[in-house]
C-alpha cells in the first residue's frame, strides 16, 4: 500500500494550484490530509472522485476556515473512525482514522504552539494521543500514524538547530516527547530507510527559505513495530509545491 501524508494548508486552495492532478499522477492508494481548512461540502468530492478517489472521509473543526483532516482512498475501507473520542482534541479536526484488513492508516494534525496558551494546548493533546495511541495499538497492532506533528525530531531535521533551540516546534520538552512517542513502538519511516541530513518537510513563506531549502521536517509517517519489516520505500516529495509543507511518502508491503 502506498501512503501519502500532506498538510495542504487549505484544500480548497491547493486545488487551484494543481493538487487534484498532481494527486491522480502520484496515485498513492489512500492519501492524508491536515489543516484542509474546509468542509466538506465546500470541497468538489466529485472532481476527487474522478481523479481516483471514490471514498472520501472528511473531519472538520467547529471553528469554519481552520485546522481539519481528511482521508482520500482509492478502494473503500471496512472502517472509519472519525475523531479520538477526547471532546479537547475532536472539536478542532485533528484525528481520522481508516481500517483495513491487514493495515489502519491515521491523519494526525498535531497543535502547533504558537503561543503560551497554545503550547499548553499542544502538550495536553501530545499526553493524551499518546496514551490513545499506545491503547490503540493494543486492538489495531498494524497501524501508521500520518500526519504533521509541529515537532522536528533531531538537530538533522532542522535546518539551523541552534536557531530555533527556544522555538516552539523544536523545544526540548517537544523533542523529547517525540523521542518517548516513538520509543512506545513507533518507526519513523522515513530515518528508518533515509539518514542524511537536509530533507524536509516544510518551509516557512519568508525570505525564500524553500528555494534555499531552509526547512524543518515536522511531517511524518509513523509505523507500528510490527511492520517493521513491511517498510519497502519512505520519500518526502518537495517538488509537490501547493502548499508550505510538501507531501511524505510511505510503501508499506
Amino acid at each position: 500500500m502506498k501512503i501519502i501524508s500532506y498538510n495542504v494548508n487549505g484544500i480548497r486552495a491547493a486545488i487551484t494550484k494543481g493538487f487534484i492532478e498532481w494527486l491522480q499522477s502520484a496515485s498513492p492508494d489512500v492519501i492524508c490530509l491536515q489543516e484542509i481548512k474546509a468542509t466538506e461540502d465546500q470541497i468538489p468530492t466529485e472532481e476527487i472522485a474522478a481523479a481516483g478517489y471514490p471514498f472520501q472521509y472528511y473531519f472538520s473543526a467547529q471553528k469554519k476556515g481552520y485546522s481539519g483532516v481528511a482521508v482520500l482512498c482509492k478502494t473503500e475501507p471496512k472502517n472509519v473512525v472519525y475523531g479520538t473520542g477526547i471532546d479537547a482534541m475532536d472539536f478542532e479536526g485533528r484525528n481520522l482514522r481508516v481500517d483495513y484488513d491487514n493495515l489502519s492508516v491515521m491523519s494526525m494534525y498535531l497543535p502547533s504552539g504558537t503561543n503560551m496558551e497554545r503550547l499548553g494546548y499542544k502538550f495536553q493533546y501530545m499526553d493524551d494521543i499518546q496514551q490513545y495511541i499506545v491503547n490503540l495499538r493494543n486492538e489495531i497492532p498494524h497501524l501508521v500514524v500520518c500526519g504533521d506533528y509541529n515537532i522536528c525530531h533531531e538537530a538533522i531535521d532542522i535546518h539551523n538547530p541552534k536557531g530555533n533551540e527556544k522555538t516552539s516546534g523544536f523545544l526540548p520538552e517537544e523533542r523529547a516527547w517525540l523521542d518517548g512517542f516513538m520509543k512506545t513502538g513507533m518507526i519513523d519511516t522515513f530515518r528508518h530507510l533515509n539518514k542524511e541530513p537536509h530533507h524536509y518537510s516544510w518551509w516557512s513563506y519568508r525570505a525564500n527559505a524553500r528555494n534555499n531549502n531552509k526547512g524543518w521536517r515536522i511531517d511524518y509517517c509513523l509505523a507500528a513495530e510490527p511492520l517493521k519489516d513491511k517498510i519497502k520505500r519512505a520519500l518526502i516529495l518537495p517538488e509537490a509545491k501547493h502548499s508550505d509543507h510538501c507531501p511524505v511518502l510511505v510503501e508499506i508491503e
